[in-house]
């Protein structure tokens, strides 16, 4: 009796391999009764897809983004120092000299004037 059994089991599940690989389970009412809910599923499963590439495209693009901004913080620190190099009162001093341009030797005098002399317009 257990091997009567277990030829219907497999007879059964051949049957149903059978209607999966020609398609007649699609004509079932139980199956034609649940079309918009697999419908559904199938759009929930587009949107999942979707939104993962959408995801992972964002990442791709933060990594970019990110890489480029360490190479512009390294310039710019870069780009500071040889500004604050040039700056520099010596520095300064080398390059206009070609233009006649030279350091005075004398110190600067402060003006001081007293309220007594001031001239009123």
């Amino acid at each position: 009796m257990s091997s009567e059994k277990e030829n219907r089991k497999q007879e059964t599940v051949a049957k149903r391999v059978m209607s999966v690989l020609d398609g007649s389970f699609l004509t079932r009412d139980s199956v034609v009764n649940n079309i918009p809910y697999l419908l559904f599923l199938f759009g929930i499963g587009i949107i999942y897809i979707g939104n993962s590439h959408f995801a992972e495209r964002t990442v791709i693009r933060m990594d970019e983004v990110n890489r480029e901004l360490k190479e512009l913080r390294s310039e710019f620190v870069s780009t500071r120092s040889e500004l604050m190099f040039a700056s520099k009162q010596s520095e300064v001093a080398k390059s206009v000299e070609p233009m006649g341009i030279y350091e005075s030797v004398v110190p600067p005098k402060k003006i001081v004037i007293k309220p007594e002399e001031k001239i009123e317009q």
